[in-house]
């Protein structure tokens, strides 16, 4: 009976031990499957001096700033764009390599390799394909963008477009779908498209009414419907439908931006907010295939020219990089327009706030 009741145990305890193994697989499958996302948001602001970028955690306010990258981009930080998952962020810089990349993981990692064929000159902005494959960086200098595989880093450059943009490029966004890529310019028509197949397609017709001045930094509606860009000269914002082209612009805000545009882009909402020369510094408007009236003015106003913008994915905060003291700012957004400014970060960014970027 004694090696009965022994034998007995062990099956028992050989059971209980199956099971637990298991029950442990299981979980870890689960984990790897059902476990929910990272909640970490950080932002990160490109500006005119050394060390040129500045990276905060964002929890509906600038938590403490992140070290500086241990190589610092080589210039100005003019353009700044997280990938898609959030693991690697991207400068568009003034001085050569014009481009730095860095893997991120709450702070920048060790940089990337410069890309094998660097972009011609001045970095103006950059852009990650939604579908995270590629990269765009708009620079001055022929011939004008300069587009590269992305896979924790840079790939070998894609061949230039057939009919190249007119000049210097300020601005570039892929459509949603990473179907085409738009291009804001300093040259008429100031505003080019492409398709986009891992490589440039047929230029798109340019819009019946283009631009009236430089364009700058432009965005897509989130569900790729429409695309806004801002311009040097009045009405400072112009938009279009957008199905595999430009459709008729549509109707310009019945109160226009007040001076040179800087950056048009879309909240999640929808809405259309606009960076811009002379106070207010920003205008954001409801969107539905079309301007609707002006919402407030934020009750702290910029303190001088806005010069980027980015809304949180969830569309509950609104950051703008901006000139002057304290060169950038924030506030809650919701479908009501501005609410009461964040404070500013405890380490403030070290020069004028020229680009922006979140990765929620």
């Amino acid at each position: 009976m004694a090696v009965i009741s022994k034998l007995a145990n062990v099956a028992s305890a050989s059971v209980a031990k199956v099971i637990d193994i298991a029950k442990a697989s299981i979980e870890a499958v689960a984990g790897v499957l059902f476990s929910a996302p990272s909640t970490s948001v950080d932002v990160v602001v490109g500006h005119a001096t050394s060390p040129y970028a500045s990276a905060y955690p964002w929890s509906a306010g600038f938590g403490t700033k992140y070290s500086d990258p241990a190589t610092l981009p080589a210039g100005v930080g003019n353009g700044l764009c997280f990938s898609p998952d959030g693991a690697d962020v991207a400068i568009a810089h003034s001085t050569t390599p014009y481009v730095s990349a860095y893997p991120w993981s709450a702070g920048f990692g060790t940089k990337y390799s410069n890309p094998g064929t660097l972009p011609a000159s001045t970095g103006n902005e950059v852009h990650f394909s939604p579908d995270g494959a590629d990269v765009a960086i708009a620079h001055n200098t022929n011939p004008f963008i300069s587009t590269y595989p992305w896979s924790a880093g840079f790939g070998t450059k894609y061949s230039n477009p057939g009919s190249l943009p007119p000049g210097n490029c300020l601005g570039v966004s892929y459509s949603p779908d990473s179907a085409d890529i738009i291009l804001g310019s300093n040259t008429s028509p100031y505003i080019v498209a492409y398709p986009w197949s891992a490589g440039f397609g047929t230029k798109y017709s340019n819009p019946g009414t283009t631009p009236t001045g430089v364009g700058r930094k432009l965005g897509f509606s989130p569900d790729g419907a429409d695309v806004a860009i801002a311009h040097s000269t009045t009405p400072y914002v112009s938009a279009y439908p957008w199905s595999a082209g430009f459709g008729t612009k549509y109707s310009d805000a019945a109160t226009t931006p007040t001076g040179t545009g800087s950056s048009a882009k879309f909240s999640s909402g929808v809405e259309l907010a606009i960076v811009h020369l002379n106070s207010p510094r920003i205008t954001a408007y409801p969107w539905s295939s079309g301007f609707g009236t002006k919402f407030s003015n934020p009750g702290t106003a910029l303190a001088s020219t806005g010069n980027d913008l980015t809304f949180t994915d969830s569309g509950d905060a609104i950051i703008i990089a901006h000139t002057s003291s304290p060169y950038v700012s924030a506030y809650p957004w919701s479908g009501s327009g501005f609410g009461t400014k964040y404070s500013n970060p405890g380490t403030l960014p070290a020069g004028n706030g020229i680009g922006i970027t979140i990765n929620t």
